[in-house]
């Protein structure tokens, strides 16, 4: 098997399963694992994986994006971490715009529900997960839906926005970087985001560490536009303070 082939297939491999394994995907191929590390580091240097201790996962880009169903597995101790710091920038906020995504799902589920809150998402299934709260208000913003994430996107979502004043807002994104800000693949997400953040007083970013250093096609945000960034331990201390001479605080779980 030609190497191109072969880094063809290992990349396949980690977009469906959402990483992939060095000694595994040896066994798979019937190669030596220093052959697949050879490959991982060539696919790392054309940005299309983020290498890991023992394997690598995929770079979502313009191309390729994850689905939920591989955002509920993937680095989950680290936005579990990092929800439960994040919801306690809450401070005294009565409405919330909650992101897409499944660190923003958890991050809903540990919303107070002694005090009356006002949260409004695109997402579905936060929706659904937090609808049955006596004291929170939900509303779910109208459009179409995407079917990789269970989350609307389109004009009716971003109209519906403009008619808000938001008090917080916790977006995520596929990618933040210095450089590029913060980027998703798809221009309707980055306007439903971009439109979140315009009528939000305060804004934290949360994503774990491997969204760090990467960019996908569309922009929505500047690292300047976020109070606070919540991310693991996986992002090294020095980058951390990278981040911080931009403008946010960076708190890292």
């Amino acid at each position: 098997m030609r190497a191109e082939e072969r880094q063809h297939r290992i990349l396949v491999l980690a977009r469906q399963e959402g990483r992939v394994e060095v000694a595994r995907t040896a066994d798979d191929l019937g190669v030596a694992p220093e052959t697949v590390r050879r490959d991982l580091s060539e696919l790392e240097r054309r940005g299309l994986v983020r290498r890991t201790h023992g394997g690598a996962y995929p770079v979502e880009s313009a191309g390729f994006e994850t689905n939920l169903a591989q955002r509920v597995t993937l680095h989950v101790e680290n936005k579990r971490r990092i929800a439960a710091a994040a919801v306690k920038l809450l401070g005294d906020a009565e409405t919330v715009f909650i992101d897409e995504g499944y660190t923003p799902q958890i991050l809903a589920s540990l919303l107070p529900t002694d005090r009356t809150l006002t949260v409004v998402t695109a997402s579905l299934s936060t929706a659904a997960a937090i609808a049955d709260s006596d004291n929170t208000t939900v509303l779910l913003l109208g459009g179409r839906v995407r079917g990789r994430t269970l989350a609307t996107v389109g004009s009716w979502a971003s109209a519906m926005l403009t008619g808000f004043v938001i008090d917080l807002a916790y977006l995520g994104s596929n990618g933040i970087s210095r450089e590029f800000g913060l980027t998703t693949p798809d221009p309707a997400v980055a306007d439903v985001k971009a439109s979140a953040l315009k009528v939000a007083r305060r804004r934290v970013y949360m994503g774990d560490h491997s969204k760090f250093g990467a960019s996908s096609f569309c922009r929505f945000a500047e690292v300047a536009d976020f109070e606070a960034i919540v991310t693991d331990t996986g992002l090294s201390s020095a980058e951390a303070h990278r981040y911080t001479l931009l403008g946010p605080q960076v708190l890292r779980v």
